[in-house]
């Protein structure tokens, strides 16, 4: 199917629990994030990628400052909803701030690897931010996307390491 018409993508964004299902009732005071906002593409229209970068406070006070993500869409997958139709995304994530681009993360896996630079948990002593995260609709998606009102919501999680 060609695009046609507008195409309007929002994605809601939560940081629902700050650890991973299973951990240890410590690592609640070891990690944290915040500054999350929503992603509002408006209207789009096909031929380019579309990317939305912002910056995030991810706090660890583990032994190496180090902690995983774990991302899951909506039912599972990284996609928008709109009706029946689907416009896949990707989730990217980079331990460093002003990041487009980072690590590919994959719906309901944990990445683990990153490290921290935060100071204090809601970076207001220090770094402002200590980490990126990009949502990207690749235009090879948008070019056949059907036209509607799209949205989703995109679960955070970080887990000490």
């Amino acid at each position: 199917m060609a695009y046609e018409g507008s195409l309007i993508a929002a994605l809601t964004l939560a940081a629902l629990g700050a650890i991973a299902p299973g951990a240890p009732a410590w690592a609640a005071d070891k990690v944290r994030i915040a500054n999350l906002t929503d992603v509002a593409f408006g209207t789009v229209a096909g031929g380019a990628d579309r990317l939305s970068s912002q910056n995030v406070c991810v706090f660890s006070d583990s032994f190496t400052q180090g902690y995983s993500v774990t991302a899951n869409g909506s039912g599972g997958a990284f996609e928008l909803a709109s009706g029946g139709a689907r416009l896949p995304y990707e989730v990217l994530w980079a331990d460093a701030v002003n990041m487009s681009g980072g690590t590919l993360l994959i719906a309901g896996g944990t990445t683990g690897g990153f490290r921290s630079s935060a100071s204090h948990q809601f970076c207001n002593s220090g770094p402002s931010a200590s980490a990126s995260l990009t949502i990207a609709l690749r235009a090879s998606v948008l070019n056949s996307a059907d036209a509607g009102s799209y949205s989703a919501t995109l679960q955070i999680t970080i887990a000490p390491e």
